[in-house]
């Protein structure tokens, strides 16, 4: 479309933008508490709020207090909320054995939020980071992150969760054909409404460090994750994956990290069309909270103006810590 404009002062952009209600009016993009996904650490206890010290204003909660944040959320009018376990050094195995624990917290905690908030869609997170003993989201042999071995875990852990309740599915591993052998064991356990929202262009990130120390990831990761996650260098890979995991029978696809890939997004949506979401992720949270905590920045205007970002650059919806607290000032 070619833009048409009269010359000035004929045309004077500043007249709608002198009032709010003109500004209004003229706004090209909304943010909707509809467009939120809110990301929660689950850890063991009961009564438990414990503080992750790399995340202001960020907790892990024990079952009982998710409970009570998935009905926190749905009273906002939060659509969805995504469960993230954190597991200590004892349950994490090499053979990651505690990912398809029908009783594993994330299993739990599913199960407790849907007796008690059913409204509300849960979604959880499929890769092996949070129970192996390496760190990595796939099993290491011989110092190599196997794929095909780890897909058939990840299918486990996904009929696992499945089984518990859970509306929505991410696999953020990056392995090579998991989202074709979900949807398949998904389909032939009779899950066929389990939506599968692929973590299809996930980079090799700096941005995942406080998410590893809130997941007690930091310390058992071994190496680093570069021979499975995309290299940030790289766009046009970005979108491979995407049509791959479409392909593959993926609903909906997740942009991670966010921020420094609004390109991706914009590309991803206008490429394909599909419902596109993008991770907020802990480290884009962090320094927004961090840098507001210590004056630096309008914390408030600094949170809004990101997540419309998202929306600008064509997302659907928005995984971030700063769903409830946007959603109180959206209200």
């Amino acid at each position: 479309m070619q833009p048409i404009q009269a010359p000035f002062p004929a045309a004077r952009a500043r007249r709608m933008r002198r009032t709010p209600g003109l500004r209004a009016l003229s706004a090209e993009n909304s943010l909707s508490v509809g467009d939120l996904i809110w990301p929660i650490f689950v850890r063991d206890g009961e009564n438990v709020e414990e503080p992750v010290a790399s995340m202001p204003g960020v907790n892990r909660l024990s079952v009982d207090r998710v409970v009570l944040a998935a009905r926190e959320a749905a009273d906002l009018g939060i659509p969805a909320i995504c469960l993230f376990p954190y597991t200590g050094p004892e349950k994490r195995t090499e053979d990651c054995a505690e990912a398809w624990n029908p009783d594993n917290l994330s299993n739990r905690a599913t199960r407790a939020i849907k007796a008690e908030v059913p409204e509300i869609a849960v979604m959880t997170d499929v890769a092996l980071d949070p129970y192996s003993d390496s760190g990595h989201d796939g099993f290491v042999r011989g110092g190599i992150i196997v794929n095909d071995e780890t897909v058939e875990a990840l299918v486990k852990q996904a009929l696992a969760q499945a089984e518990a309740g859970v509306d929505i599915i991410g696999p953020s591993d990056m392995m090579d054909g998991r989202i074709g052998a979900i949807r398949s064991a998904l389909e032939a356990a009779g899950h066929s409404d389990v939506i599968l929202l692929s973590y299809a262009a996930k980079f090799a990130s700096a941005f995942y460090g406080p998410f590893r120390d809130a997941v007690g990831a930091s310390g058992a990761l071994k190496g680093d994750k570069r021979t499975y996650q995309i290299d940030p260098a790289n766009a046009d890979e970005a979108m491979r994956m995407i049509a791959r995991d479409l392909t593959e029978g993926a609903d909906a696809i997740m942009v991670k990290p966010g921020m420094p890939y609004l390109d991706i997004c914009r590309r991803a949506k206008d490429t394909f069309g599909a419902p596109t979401y993008a991770y907020q992720v802990s480290g884009e949270y962090a320094m927004i909270a961090a840098a507001a905590q210590n004056g630096w920045i309008d914390g408030e205007r600094a949170m809004t103006e990101s997540l419309m970002a998202f929306k600008r650059s064509g997302c659907d919806g928005i995984l971030t810590y700063f769903a409830p607290t946007m959603a109180r000032l959206l209200r």
